[in-house]
């Protein structure tokens, strides 16, 4: 009985390693999104990652067919969401300039290409705010000087 649940866990060890390895790249880079810090040199971002994956690792055996890249990008959009007054201070980059809710907004819709009633559902926000909210964002990314917007 022990032989058997310790293979099934080697089995989900390596699974998990494989998705990490996998999607880690795309999801760091989110997470430095989010951020607004520097890549290359993202703490924030490698903690926030960090925290998502842990969550995703620990329900690992309960996901049976759930995509695990949406479980992380869930896990990682929830926690930034919850400690966002902590992303406040600009970093700099394409996105500093943003508020950490706009931020998140159009890092999901833009770069996710979430649909704006799952990101409204996730965030537990209005559809109408979270259009606000991406209007508003894209916007102001946009009115930056082009010297400014390559910082992303």
């Amino acid at each position: 009985m022990r032989e058997r649940q310790a293979q099934t866990e080697r089995l989900s060890a390596r699974e998990f390693e494989a998705f990490v390895a996998g999607a880690g790249g795309r999801l760091l880079h989110a997470a430095t999104l989010l951020t607004a810090e520097p890549p290359g040199s993202a703490p924030a971002a490698e903690r926030l990652l960090v925290r998502a994956l842990a969550r995703t690792r620990a329900d690992w055996y309960r996901m049976r067919g759930e995509d695990p890249y949406e479980r992380t990008r869930q896990e990682l959009a929830a926690h930034f969401a919850r400690t966002g007054l902590r992303h406040r201070r600009s970093r700099g980059g394409l996105l500093g300039a943003l508020t950490p809710s706009e931020r998140l907004v159009l890092v999901l819709r833009l770069y996710e290409g979430v649909a704006e009633e799952q990101v409204a559902a996730g965030l537990g926000l209005p559809v109408e705010r979270i259009r606000t909210l991406h209007t508003r964002a894209l916007a102001a990314v946009l009115s930056r000087p082009p010297a400014h917007r390559s910082g992303a």
